[in-house]
């Protein structure tokens, strides 16, 4: 039987993809205690990297739309964490999100909050956060978003 965050899911008609592997030498996520810490996820969908500069080769909505596929992956690997059930999330504490931007970028809070807004979607009250949204003059791959994740979670 599907958990409550599961059904909500399938009534926002969404999919989580596969909690992506790490690029590098670091691990998705770590739990202490009832904490879970997961590690930066980049804006990659099926489809591949989603890669450009906010303030020159991407838009605002371009940048809120890949952070929303940053939060996605940030989700899958919650799921991960909290052995397939997302039920088991007491609370969305805290995203950090990093926006590749040329200098004169001022809009970030606008781009993360692609993330922000599906963690509301996903988990309700829950969703609600603490967050920092910050420019970087370039991020790995050349993706538009990077997001990391901070959850408490029940045993």
């Amino acid at each position: 039987m599907a958990g409550k965050i599961e059904t909500r899911l399938v009534e926002l008609g969404i999919e989580l993809p596969e909690a992506p592997a790490p690029a590098a030498n670091y691990v998705p996520y770590v739990i202490v205690g009832d904490m879970v810490y997961i590690s930066g996820q980049v804006s990659k969908d099926s489809t591949g990297l989603i890669t450009g500069k906010l303030g020159d080769s991407a838009s605002v909505e371009d940048g809120a739309a890949a952070a929303r596929v940053c939060g996605l992956n940030l989700i899958a690997q919650l799921r991960e964490a909290c052995g397939g059930d997302l039920d088991r999330v007491k609370k969305v504490v805290k995203l950090g999100g990093f926006v590749n931007a040329t200098p004169d970028f001022e809009n970030h809070p606008a781009v993360v909050n692609g993330a922000s807004d599906l963690m509301g979607e996903v988990f309700g009250d829950l969703g609600a956060h603490a967050r920092a949204a910050v420019g970087c003059g370039s991020l790995p791959f050349n993706v538009s978003v990077e997001v990391e994740g901070i959850f408490q979670i029940s045993a």
